[in-house]
């Protein structure tokens, strides 16, 4: 099943570089916010400290949110309107490879998004100042619950290309601003700090933040990571079991 999964996660790479707009587009938007950030942060000498902990509220907040769940969802509702799924069925693909390769694949997107936003930071003057293997799996997590929540909504909500914006953007907004992506928690009133501590969002970003902008180790992040690890399982369980809804959807069809 690995060989079937390794393939999976190179025919969408593949299918994913015959769309040059669409790679180009989430390679800018994260960069654009760093820049933005960046000379906001630059020009303000208060808020200098913070400067090397901005890519990592970026990378999660932004870059992985939109290409990773976003990205799933067009994926599979785009095998729905081609007609590929069918062919799924009877094909000798196993359903947890395809689902599999997926997560391979928003891994690899994610790699070229972190490459694309610290780069774009190194000459605003943002550091990275802790372990790469932790930040790897901070950053490995989080596109687990993404593409867990990104199986979840396309197999529940979209059928067709035109379904995506909604639940992206109903679902992801608000998480988004919970999450500490445009507004710190110290801005936030008490009930909303309160509800801003159970959205995975915010603990992804915070740990990320904590290892890329203070070096933080694993004992500093244990919270953030039982959190994540967590919700990666489940995020995943549930893709899981909405990806199965969805092919015995087709099979009934």
């Amino acid at each position: 099943m690995l060989q079937q999964t390794l393939a999976v996660a190179r025919r969408i790479l593949v299918e994913q570089a015959r769309q040059p707009r669409t790679l180009f587009f989430w390679g800018l938007f994260p960069a654009l916010m760093m820049l933005l950030f960046g000379l906001i942060y630059g020009h303000n000498a208060a808020m200098r400290v913070g400067l090397d902990a901005t890519p990592a509220g970026i990378l999660i907040g932004a870059a992985l949110f939109f290409s990773c769940l976003g990205g799933t969802m067009a994926i599979v509702v785009g095998e729905r309107e081609r007609g590929t799924l069918k062919r799924l069925l009877v094909s000798p693909l196993h359903p947890a490879a395809y689902f599999g390769g997926i997560v391979l694949a928003m891994g690899a997107v994610a790699a070229l998004q972190a490459v694309v936003v610290f780069s774009t930071a190194w000459p605003l003057g943002a550091r990275y100042q802790g372990s790469v293997v932790l930040g790897a799996l901070v950053v490995a997590l989080s596109v687990c619950g993404y593409v867990g929540i990104g199986f979840f909504f396309a197999a529940r909500y979209a059928r067709r290309a035109e379904d995506l914006n909604g639940p992206l953007a109903a679902f992801g907004v608000p998480l988004l601003v919970l999450g500490g992506t445009f507004f710190p928690l110290s801005l936030m009133p008490d009930f909303l700090v309160t509800l801003a501590r159970v959205n995975p969002v915010l603990h992804m970003s915070e740990a990320l933040k904590a290892v890329a902008g203070r070096g933080a180790g694993v004992q500093d992040i244990a919270v953030e990571l039982l959190f994540l690890v967590a919700f990666g399982l489940a995020s995943l369980m549930l893709g899981a079991l909405s990806w199965r809804r969805l092919l015995a959807e087709e099979a009934g069809a």
